[in-house]
């Protein structure tokens, strides 16, 4: 047995055992030990050492486990034996509710993510990892001065607005979006998944409702349901013409072939009135706005954003005459009060 599950099997004996799910003692539990029967503190910690260690004397999973988790009995003695390998070599052992937790996340990280909650929230433990604190009280430098960088899901077609506005989502397995995720929203979600393997799929709508009107959403990606959070993003810099003027639509289809189906890095920079994230996006190493510029389908917005490289790419177009430059004098949203909220 590792230094790891010593130290977890250790706390465990040497303290009188009030919490856990083990031994088929879980649904004996008293109220005052959480939604799970196990506390939100250490008692989560110990207990799960407990069952680990009695996996490897017994190979039989805790009773209850099953209410909360949708894998099979043998999926869970799978990971109850990887618990106990990693274990075995933890150094040091994790010791904290939160680094247990992180420790499960990432030895079981294959697994499908609603299991790994269950088996958190089983015991009490964190559903997420926390964020790693920053002690000079300053977030780390982002590229070219941004506030903060999303790296996101591929986009849908549906999330472009049209030329200069696209609707991004982040997995909350990232660790800046693990650390902010809503307790109720992580709860939902787990709701939900059990809901759907129950074929209870009014039940699930009703949660996923939940979970979108918290600014969040349950994705699919490669067969597997991502918890993710919705962000609006207003292209920096630039500004493309509405939909019902000359080359609105082929600004919009032209953005769409760049980012559909594709992960995005976003460099965040401000808010504007409509409550989107100003910001630059990049796709495959390609800076979207110049792009755009260089096609002659949006305008350097040049009232917010003094880059030169910006006001250079569009007098280029300019002077080729092409997209919107193919007219002498092509209105501007801004001008005719026609820039409104995007969807």
């Amino acid at each position: 047995m590792g230094n790891a599950l010593r130290f977890l099997y250790g706390e465990c004996c040497s303290k009188p055992i009030t919490t856990g799910s083990g031994g088929g003692n879980w649904a004996n539990q008293q109220q005052s030990h959480g939604h799970h029967g196990v506390s939100t503190s250490t008692g989560g910690v110990s207990t799960l050492g407990r069952d680990i260690h009695q996996f490897e004397l017994t190979s039989q999973v805790p009773e209850g486990l099953s209410k909360h988790v949708v894998s099979s009995k043998k999926a869970q003695a799978n990971w109850y034996g990887k618990l106990s390998e990693a274990w075995a070599q933890a150094v040091p052992p994790p010791k904290s509710p939160e680094e247990v937790s992180t420790f499960v996340i990432n030895t079981l990280k294959r697994h499908k993510k609603v299991d790994v909650e269950g088996l958190l929230s089983f015991y009490g433990l964190p559903l997420t990892q926390p964020a790693v604190e920053v002690t000079t009280g300053q977030a780390p430098p982002v590229a070219n001065g941004a506030k903060y960088e999303l790296n996101t899901l591929p986009v849908d077609e549906k999330a472009v607005a049209d030329g200069d506005t696209v609707t991004v989502y982040v997995s909350t397995l990232n660790p800046r979006e693990a650390a902010c995720v809503p307790q109720t929203v992580q709860q939902a979600a787990v709701e939900r998944a059990k809901a759907r393997a129950q074929k209870n799929y009014t039940k699930a709508d009703a949660l996923h409702k939940q979970i979108t009107d918290a600014g969040y959403r349950m994705l699919n990606i490669r067969n597997e349901e991502i918890l993710a959070r919705k962000y609006r993003i207003r292209l920096r810099g630039i500004d493309a013409p509405e939909s019902a003027m000359p080359y609105g639509k082929e600004a919009k289809e032209e953005l769409i072939r760049m980012v559909v189906g594709k992960s995005l890095k976003v460099l965040i920079f401000d808010e504007d009135r409509y409550g989107r994230c100003v910001g630059d996006i990049y796709c495959n190493g390609v800076f979207v706005q110049e792009r755009m510029l260089k096609k002659g389908l949006v305008w350097h917005y040049g009232a917010y954003d003094k880059r030169p490289e910006l006001e250079k790419w569009e007098k280029d177009a300019r002077a080729k005459r092409i997209g919107l430059w193919a007219s002498a004098n092509p209105e501007k949203p801004w001008e005719i009060g026609m820039e409104e909220e995007s969807s």
